[in-house]
C-alpha cells in the first residue's frame, strides 16, 4: 500500500493555501514620471491587507524659489547705485579733508571755513548711508548685505560724529575719525562688489 507524500511540519490545509500578493513597489516608469518637473503626486498603494498607502510627491524646481517682486528688484538696483555714489562721495570726502588741513596750515584759513565743505558732504554721506539701509531692508538681498548696511549706517552716522566731537579735546580721536572713514569706504566697497556679483 502506497503512502501519500507528506510535507514536514505543515498541515494539509496550509499546503494548498494561495500565497498572499506582494506589496506593489515603484517601478522605473513611476520613478521617471515622478522626477519630471511639475509632475503630479503619484500614489503607490500596497495590495496586502492592512498595509498603508504611500504617496510619492515630486516637487517642481520652482517650489522652493521665492519670486522677486518688481519693488524688491527696483530696490536692489537702487541699493547698488546708491553704494556706488557713496563710494564716489567717500573719495571726494578724503580730498576735502586734505584740502581743509592744508588750507589751515599753509594759508591760514580759519578751521570752520576750511572744513565747511568736508562737514557738509559728511552730512550728505550720512543721509546716503541711511538710504542704503532702507533700500537693503526693502530689497532683502540677504543677511550679509543687510548686516553690512547696518554696520555702514552706524559707522557713518554714529561713530564719525562721536569721534569728530571728541577730537576737539583729544587729537587721537581725530586720527580715529580718519581711520573710521577708511573703514567705512572698505565696508561700502565690499557691499558694492557683493551687489555686483549677485545682481541680475
Amino acid at each position: 500500500m502506497s503512502e501519500t507524500p507528506r510535507t514536514s511540519g505543515q498541515p494539509a490545509d496550509q499546503r494548498f493555501r494561495p500565497s498572499a500578493p506582494k506589496p506593489a513597489t515603484m517601478t522605473n516608469d513611476h520613478a521617471a514620471a515622478a522626477a519630471k518637473p511639475g509632475a503630479a503626486a503619484t500614489p503607490v498603494s500596497a495590495a496586502a491587507s492592512g498595509s498603508a498607502t504611500t504617496h510619492v510627491t515630486a516637487a517642481g524646481p520652482d517650489a522652493a524659489i521665492t519670486p522677486v517682486t518688481g519693488l524688491r528688484r527696483g530696490a536692489f538696483l537702487g541699493y547698488r547705485w546708491a553704494l556706488l555714489v557713496f563710494l564716489l562721495a567717500g573719495v571726494a570726502q578724503i580730498f576735502l579733508a586734505g584740502l581743509g588741513v592744508f588750507s589751515v596750515v599753509d594759508h591760514g584759513v580759519a578751521g570752520d571755513t576750511a572744513f565747511a565743505p568736508h562737514r557738509t558732504l559728511g552730512f550728505t554721506i550720512s543721509g546716503l548711508a541711511l538710504l542704503i539701509l532702507v533700500l537693503a531692508l526693502i530689497a532683502r538681498p540677504g543677511a550679509r548685505a543687510i548686516t553690512g548696511s547696518v554696520v555702514l549706517a552706524l559707522l557713518t552716522n554714529l561713530m564719525q560724529s562721536l569721534l569728530a566731537g571728541l577730537a576737539d579735546s583729544q587729537a587721537v580721536f581725530g586720527a580715529l575719525h580718519a581711520l573710521d572713514g577708511l573703514l567705512i569706504l572698505g565696508v561700502a566697497g565690499y557691499l558694492y562688489a557683493w551687489a555686483r556679483r549677485h545682481g541680475t
